[in-house]
């Protein structure tokens, strides 16, 4: 059972760090603030000081998830009445946003575990089912729920297949037969972040029976127990950033998983993406912390109030006085646009508010690490050192533009297709 942070932490001994988003100033409620403060006090006083033994070593972050878990931080998208915080949309990715400030691994994983309960649940309900489907949902989800909330049951969501799927191209690779009382998987996922660390994989597949052709609206959402016979994890992981992801290579052979596995009804996740297409801007979060923490690191440091650095001013320099600006009016760019972004978050959005989304992917992917760059000229050479946070968070940073299904060419292209035409119009 989870206890509040106030008792698992001394509160006395910690100044917080101010909000990357004010209550006040945002219009948020008491509710939202002390879950964001909840966030932000477990990433300042104890995922900061782990962070550098993730990226170094490529470790999973597997003592954060206690933390998270204690902290009723898994359950943080569930609804109350099944035990979790019952987050909406907008909580979730501010409180994200907190948890990537201060270690960027940690959110970006944390956020394919929240996911299941994200999708299966608050945008779930937004979206069309008769009643029996949907009283079905509710008892299937509730099994998945008692496993995060009671167990500390961690999910996540092996997306990537090396195709076209993961961009909503074409159907996923992956395949689900129907068998008695469940399915049979067969595929493979790449990058698949959690691998061998996740209790079970929320795995996309196409539904696929006897001479049918493989189609997008036969995509199933199934959570597969990461003990399953026929499930491997395979291939090293050394990459250049984000390395506590471990997004490893899942195979499915053969595995078998009954009905009650789907985290979303047959039909709906295809719904969901057609209708709901906030739902893969949740990556973003991640990097508006790093943004943050980037801008946050230069301030300290060019006023000699970085741990471990000589106390030695540098904020005299106009040079250096000239680069925080440029940070600083960066840094409210993307602030501004996302937090529009995931206010605006729906059902059925329109037409600006999908082209607005597309525009805070690619301001949040492409401006964090553009605010990390400028940290690092701005701090100098002594900034590079790995025995400070800047240079992980460099490297970090650079990895968001690349990450399906929202690249940051992907968004240049929808943009300005879909703002030159309409739906279903052509040049003759």
């Amino acid at each position: 059972m989870t206890m509040p942070i106030a008792k698992a932490l001394d509160l006395d001994a910690i100044v917080l760090d101010k909000p990357i988003f004010d209550p006040k100033a945002y219009g948020l409620t008491d509710e939202q603030a002390e879950i964001m403060t909840r966030a932000r006090t477990l990433g300042q006083s104890v995922f900061a000081g782990r962070a550098s033994k993730w990226d170094r070593e490529a470790i999973f972050p597997a003592e954060n998830y206690k933390d998270l878990h204690q902290a009723g931080l898994l359950g943080i998208a569930i609804p109350k009445v099944h035990g979790g915080l019952g987050a909406d949309y907008q909580t979730y990715a501010m409180t994200a946003a907190e948890i990537g400030r201060y270690c960027g691994a940690t959110a970006l994983t944390w956020n394919m575990h929240v996911c299941s309960t994200l999708w299966s649940g608050p945008l779930a309900d937004d979206l069309e089912m008769d009643e029996p489907t949907r009283a079905d949902q509710e008892r299937r989800r509730a099994i998945h729920y008692k496993r995060i909330v009671e167990d500390g049951a961690i999910y996540s969501q092996p997306f990537s297949e090396g195709g076209a799927a993961a961009a909503g191209g074409v159907a996923f690779g992956t395949e689900a037969k129907p068998v008695d009382s469940g399915w049979l998987v067969n595929g493979k996922k790449i990058f698949a972040s959690l691998s061998g660390h996740a209790n079970y994989y929320g795995v996309l597949c196409t539904e696929i029976a006897e001479g049918e052709k493989a189609s997008r609206r036969n995509t199933l959402y199934l959570a597969l127990p990461a003990d399953a016979p026929g499930v491997s994890v395979v291939g090293d992981w050394d990459p250049l950033g984000m390395r506590g992801t471990v997004s490893r290579t899942l195979i499915f052979k053969d595995v078998f998983v009954p009905f009650d596995a789907a985290l979303m009804p047959r039909g709906v996740y295809f719904q969901a993406a057609m209708r709901w297409p906030h739902m893969f801007l949740t990556l973003s979060p991640t990097y508006v912390g790093l943004a943050q923490a980037a801008y946050d690191f230069t301030v300290k440091y060019l006023r000699g109030e970085v741990p471990g650095t000589p106390p030695v001013k540098r904020r005299m320099y106009p040079t250096k006085q000239i680069a925080v600006a440029q940070m600083q009016i960066k840094l409210e760019q993307i602030k501004g646009i996302w937090f529009q972004a995931i206010t605006e978050a729906c059902a059925n959005p329109t037409k600006e508010q999908v082209l607005r989304a597309y525009a805070a992917q690619y301001s949040v992917m492409e401006g964090a690490n553009e605010i990390a760059t400028l940290a690092i000229r701005t701090c100098g050479g002594q900034a590079m050192l790995k025995s400070l946070p800047l240079e992980r968070i460099y490297r970090d940073s650079r990895c968001g533009a690349l990450m399906l299904p929202w690249t940051a060419e992907l968004c240049l292209d929808r943009i300005g297709r879909e703002a030159l035409y309409e739906q279903g119009e052509k040049d003759e």
